[in-house]
């Protein structure tokens, strides 16, 4: 199968030794969990239960808010204590509804395989069930599954690409759940294929994860429905755009998704979500975690529950050997900084890792000498040290101008910057202070909507007492005019 190269990139060091050997363990259930209503793009879930009350594993515990949004569940029995705000894993640390469940015991949840064939289900009932299982991406981008699973005759899906390239360092967690579980990853990549009506499914894998590769297509032979394919390891391979572009030399249009092309992408994560909740009916409630860095005692790979806290897994892995440099929720490239380890794991948490002060090169930022490596390294196509500038200046609109908004945070910009610069932390700042601007035009432009509202309403109002005054008023006049004299014969 011909192979197309993509602009930009880089090669960072893989780091991936330290857990690619380490086959998957499961994390005793800890006595709470913290479950956050708010683990997807889109709107937050919706609390089902209330304090006090009891919960079965795989019980609803917050209902979706329209087509953008994800059901969550209890990943184990227990009791509510609360619902109460906790910090949530974002930089800030700021708090977020979070659902606090006392566990029962430590038994994993039981499975209850389904008596029908998924195959035979129409694909509207599979987007279906896939909703309500509360799967999201699990490469984190964590975007509703359902959506993508829902047919759209005008642009039907010819291509379904699987993406198990996991170029980010260190984490190693889809490359070991292709080792150990790959007729489930190809049996829910023939259930994605059946529900899109794709003419092809292509999982493409990274060259550095031989094992991966050899389990997967010998898996794969049993059912001649998935080719599966080796890319090259370069970063950010997994990226939708550049894998899109590297399986089928096609560019993804500017404002585009892969879908206005016939191409769909899923993360091998997720096609093994999908095979649980369709053939065993298991909500999403667990994920496989990869826990590394070089502040880690014993690195593993981890199946932990939704809602164990990130203290929690580091204790199980032996500990920390110094206190972490960094500590990221994700890979080190597009992760994000934790302020403290009291924070849970998500559906779209993919690592955590506890750097040591060696990991970590920032170095002090120092001025830009204008050598181009960033240009040259975006994969977006991007000038990043044109946006850079206008960001050490204050100027959102020429960097907005010059595309910030196409930056897919990647940093690969930061990482080949020989001075050091933070330029993909600028261009975040950037694109969140612009989607601040939208809001209050939003907000201002619905204000005025509501005030010209309530003028034109108070007007008719006016208009309709004034309308009701004159008819009143031409009642009594008619009232007290005189009768006419009546007309007496001659």
């Amino acid at each position: 199968m011909r192979l197309f190269g993509f602009r930009g990139g880089v090669h960072p060091e893989a780091a991936k030794h330290h857990t690619e050997r380490r086959p998957i363990r499961r994390l005793p259930l800890p006595r709470r969990l913290y479950i956050p209503l708010q683990q997807h793009i889109g709107a937050p879930a919706k609390a089902e239960v209330a304090p006090g009350q009891h919960v079965e594993s795989g019980q609803l515990l917050a209902r979706s808010q329209g087509l953008i949004s994800a059901p969550v569940h209890a990943p184990a029995a227990g009791r509510i204590v609360a619902i109460e705000e906790h910090p949530a894993p974002h930089p800030t640390g700021l708090p977020v509804s979070t659902v606090v469940i006392e566990t029962d015991s430590e038994q994993p949840p039981a499975t209850v395989p389904s008596t029908e064939d998924p195959f035979t289900l129409p694909p509207a009932t599979i987007a279906e069930r896939v909703g309500a299982a509360g799967i999201v991406g699990m490469g984190g981008a964590t975007f509703p599954s359902a959506v993508k699973l829902m047919p759209n005759p005008k642009q039907p899906i010819h291509t379904l690409i699987i993406n198990g390239s996991e170029c980010e360092p260190y984490l190693t967690c889809d490359d070991r759940l292709m080792q150990e579980r790959p007729e489930a990853i190809i049996d829910g990549i023939r259930l994605i294929r059946h529900a899109l009506q794709a003419r092809r499914a292509v999982l493409a894998i990274e060259d550095n994860k031989p094992a991966a590769f050899a389990a997967m297509a010998a898996a794969a032979r049993q059912s001649e429905a998935v080719e599966v394919i080796r890319i090259p390891s370069r970063y950010p391979m997994g990226w939708e755009k550049q894998l899109v572009k590297t399986v089928t030399g096609h560019e993804i249009p500017h404002g585009q998704l892969p879908g206005g092309i016939g191409v769909c992408v899923h993360n091998v994560g997720t096609a093994y979500a999908i095979h649980r909740c369709l053939r065993t009916r298991q909500p999403l409630s667990s994920r496989i975690v990869t826990v590394a860095g070089g502040a880690v005692r014993h690195p593993q790979n981890l199946e932990v529950p939704i809602g164990a806290r990130l203290e929690e897994l580091i204790d199980f892995c032996g500990g920390l050997t110094e206190p972490p440099a960094r500590l990221v929720m994700g890979g080190p490239m597009m992760g994000q900084v934790m302020p403290h380890l009291r924070v849970p794991i998500v559906k779209g948490s993919s690592g955590v890792l506890a750097l040591s002060a060696h990991e970590v090169d920032d170095g002090p930022e120092r001025p830009c000498i204008r050598c181009g490596r960033c240009v040259m390294a975006c994969p977006a196509g991007l000038l990043p040290l044109e946006m850079g500038a206008r960001m050490r200046h204050d100027d959102l609109d020429g960097a907005e101008a010059l595309g910030v908004q196409d930056c897919i945070g990647c940093g690969c910009c930061s990482y080949v910057c020989p001075s050091k610069i933070p330029l993909v932390h600028y261009f975040n700042y950037a694109k969140g202070e612009l989607q601040n601007r939208r809001q209050e035009k939003a907000k201002s432009e619905q204000t005025r909507q509501w005030a010209q509202a309530r003028s034109e309403r108070l007007a008719r109002e006016a208009a309709e007492k004034a309308a009701l005054r004159a008819e009143r008023a031409a009642s009594k006049a008619q009232q007290k005019r005189p009768p006419h004299p009546s007309k007496e014969p001659l």
